[in-house]
């Protein structure tokens, strides 16, 4: 079995991994067992390892193929030989420790949908959490924001609980934060209010619509399937419970057609003839033929549909390629230019000749019959000199268009031909050039591909706190890209992180205003102001919290706040004189108390108004009077119920 080493250095023993294995054996109790998947992970990067080893340099530097989530190891007692393998286990989970700090980092977070973005890499949580407004990713995938505790905004309402009558709707809102212990409180992040289910007269599912066709037309069994639509209206659709779709089983009682399928071939026929005509570049070749029928079986033609025909050919056709070849026999070829002139001058005789090759004979055929030479009248001329004719039209330009540093040529000649120079006796040739080359400067240049040039160094670290990225470009000038030619592939520019090792400042975030105090005589703390016409006061706080390394002051300069108030509360009637006044507006209805029973009940309150004559003296109560009702409460839930009003 095949061995890796995972770990050597003075601080942590040498442990041996079995290979990639799915059907391995188990190992001796001296050796740790690892699944084939945790030897895959454990030989997985992890890129901050340089930074744990800052944090904790008695840990020696390691190579990168180590797992941050390790398995549990095997329990058993360690003999004295297995010792070093049980404090090896030990610091593997050190090890393990360490890792789980090393996390993703991102340079944006949004506290509305609690998401990260743009990514800078894996470095240790502290590092990325030295810039408050960063966020980072750990094992789980969740994202997590490095600064104070922050509210998402409010969800939107869900739909009522309840179909018809009256019910409960809720929102919720999340706390994100390095430290959100203050945002667990469920009257913070659950809010609820009453609603009426509007869905009375719901219609519910349509009739089932007919059955589709079987899914077979012949012979065996099928299925088929029907639907039904929901008709209720879009916000009313969760009352369509149940299916959609239904199907059933079907069996058509139809004869399957019966698909035509070939016979054996037919012996070959005899060849069309007994020898190959094989005359130069023409050769006819005899053949032969062979038939099927398609009759194995015939297509069936009283089922609807009918059968299909056999697919291919009923026939075939090969060479008698085995056949000797045919006697060709010879044929003179043309006549040769007449030789020259048997006379410097005057009348002669010329001589040309031929040959027997149109074809030659060959397989046995016959020599061509007559004579091979023949002889003619020939004058000898006076010297001729020779003449230019006229220019021919330019040829095609060497290329489509102009390369790099290189420019095509197009050609033109003419003939010593009008007249040519006689050659007995010699005439004197044609004075100058019969060639002509010039550059095809009207073609459009080449597509040049553009190349890249050097990376420059890279750029200060843009950050002066937390952790950056430091940035090196290259352009696309070496050379440039021009005339419709490509542009460079990959990137035009790298980057690498960088770490200023300093935290950024923590601005200070308000906290939450605290409930308003008791209405109490501003000036007396001991006098009574309890259903009493005289005024009061109340206040209520809040603080700056979460501010830290140098951050600024919380906006806004109000710590406390301070309102008039009258303490009216269980308060009834006792008029000491007739009172000038006006029926006020009925309060909103309290939420049911307790929230689920039939004990369950629900008040509202109600406080008269006053006429511009209104003197609080007269007065010994402020009216105020109530309502209460029992409630129908269908969902009970264990959380404190909220409401905007």
């Amino acid at each position: 079995m095949t061995r890796h080493s995972f770990v050597n250095s003075p601080e942590l023993p040498a442990i041996s991994l079995p290979a990639a294995n799915h059907h391995q054996q188990p190992l001796p109790t001296n050796n740790l067992a690892f699944s084939p998947l945790a030897i895959l992970r454990i030989r997985s990067a992890c890129r901050c390892l340089s930074a744990l080893h800052r944090k904790d340099p008695h840990w020696h530097p390691l190579p990168t193929s180590i797992l941050s989530d390790l398995l549990t190891p095997p329990e058993f007692t360690a003999t004295p030989k297995q010792q070093p393998l049980k404090e090896a286990v030990l610091r593997f989970y050190k090890l393990k420790q360490l890792l789980t700090k090393c996390v993703r980092c991102f340079t944006e977070f949004n506290t509305e949908a609690g998401e990260c973005g743009r990514e800078i890499g894996e470095v240790d949580k502290d590092d990325c959490c030295q810039n408050p407004h960063y966020g980072y990713k750990e094992a789980d995938g969740e994202c997590h924001f490095c600064g104070p505790p922050v509210w998402s905004p409010w969800s939107a309402w869900s739909r009522c609980n309840v179909l018809c009558g009256e019910g409960v709707r809720q929102k919720t809102r999340k706390c994100f934060g390095i430290n959100n212990s203050g945002c667990h409180k469920i009257s913070d992040n659950l809010q609820m209010e009453p609603c009426n289910g509007t869905c009375c007269g719901d219609k519910g599912w349509g009739s089932w619509l007919p059955w589709s066709a079987c899914s077979v037309t012949c012979g065996g069994v099928g299925s088929r399937m029907r639907q039904r639509v929901c008709n209720s209206l879009p916000a009313c659709r969760f009352a369509c419970s149940g299916e959609s779709e239904q199907t059933e089983r079907c069996e058509s009682k139809n004869q399957c057609p019966v698909h035509g399928g070939w016979s054996r071939w037919s012996n070959w026929a005899e060849c069309s003839g007994s020898c190959v005509n094989n005359q130069g570049s023409s050769v006819v070749m005899p053949s032969r033929a062979r038939q099927r029928s398609c009759s194995n079986p015939a297509p069936s033609t009283d089922t609807q549909p009918h059968g299909q025909s056999c697919p291919g050919d009923g026939s075939q056709r090969q060479d008698c390629s085995e056949l000797p070849n045919c006697p060709v026999n010879g044929n003179w070829g043309a006549w040769s230019s007449p030789g020259p002139c048997s006379v410097t001058c005057g009348e002669g005789l010329q001589l040309s000749n031929r040959k027997c090759e149109n074809p030659t004979p060959k397989y046995g055929g016959k020599y061509c019959e007559g004579p091979s030479t023949k002889t003619s009248v020939c004058q000898s001329p006076c010297p001729v000199h020779g003449f230019w004719s006229g220019w021919s039209s330019w040829s095609e330009c060497l290329a489509t268009c102009i390369p790099q540093g290189k420019m095509p040529t197009r050609t033109r000649k003419r003939l010593c031909s009008n007249p040519a120079p006689s050659t007995n006796p010699r005439g004197q040739p044609c004075q100058g050039e019969a060639n002509q080359v010039e550059n095809c400067a009207s073609l459009p240049h080449c597509p040049v591909n553009g190349a890249w040039g050097s990376w420059s160094p890279y750029s200060a670290c843009p950050v002066t706190c937390g952790v950056g990225l430091m940035m090196s470009t290259r352009k696309c000038n070496n050379p440039p890209q021009k005339y419709g030619g490509s542009s460079c592939p990959g990137e035009e520019r790298q980057t690498k992180i960088c770490s200023t090792n300093l935290h950024c400042p923590v601005n200070g975030v308000w906290s939450e205003w605290s409930d308003w105090s008791n209405c109490k005589d501003p000036f007396r703390k001991d006098r009574v102001i309890r259903c009493k016409p005289a005024g009061g006061s109340q206040n209520r706080e809040r603080k700056c919290l979460h501010r830290a390394y140098n951050g600024s002051f919380c906006i806004g300069e109000d710590l406390s706040q301070t309102r008039v108030c009258y303490d009216v509360s269980d308060c009834r009637v006792i008029e000491t004189q007739p009172l000038k006044g006006t029926w006020g507006e009925w309060g909103q209805w309290n939420f049911c108390k307790p929230a689920c029973g039939e004990s369950s009940k629900r008040i509202r309150f109600g406080f008269s108004g006053r006429d511009e004559t209104y003197d609080p003296a007269k007065m010994a109560m402020i009216y105020h009077w109530s309502q209460e009702r029992k409630c129908n409460v269908l969902w009970e839930s264990k959380a404190r119920l909220w409401s905007n009003t």
